[in-house]
């Protein structure tokens, strides 16, 4: 767990910003079905700078006009990271969100989706914490 909480914590000190990180987060946890990470990581999300319309539209974020590019290329890669199992991620999908990302961007978005993904993939499965 130890180890888990320092790979976690690296995830932070990014030059993405604190609103797109926790989007992400949320994102991929409503995706992976994990109650425990979407409670924690929208408020955090709210706190962090997004907006109320943004976290309410994150499921349907394709449809609404409430996300940046780079909201929107980051929330793609979550999408397509966090459902390898239904389909591969695309050369031409990573051509799209690296016209909007810098290199060390993606280094640094493809971290914190594994991350999340970990992290949903423990709570889910061993339900350590009260879900409040």
């Amino acid at each position: 767990m130890s180890a888990m909480e320092a790979f976690d914590a690296a995830t932070d000190k990014v030059s993405l910003p604190a609103s797109l990180l926790e989007l992400v987060r949320t994102r991929a946890s409503q995706i992976n079905g994990c109650a425990f990470c979407v409670g924690a990581h929208s408020p955090a999300a709210l706190e962090a700078g997004a907006t109320q319309k943004q976290l309410l539209a994150l499921p349907v974020w394709r449809e609404s006009p409430h996300f940046s590019a780079q909201e929107r290329a980051a929330l793609t890669l979550t999408e397509a990271i966090t459902q390898m199992d239904r389909r591969p991620v695309t050369d031409e999908m990573w051509g799209e969100v690296s016209v909007v990302l810098t290199e060390v961007e993606l280094a640094e978005l493809v971290w914190v989706i594994a991350a999340i993904n970990v992290w949903n993939r423990v709570a889910g499965t061993a339900r350590p914490w009260p879900v409040a």
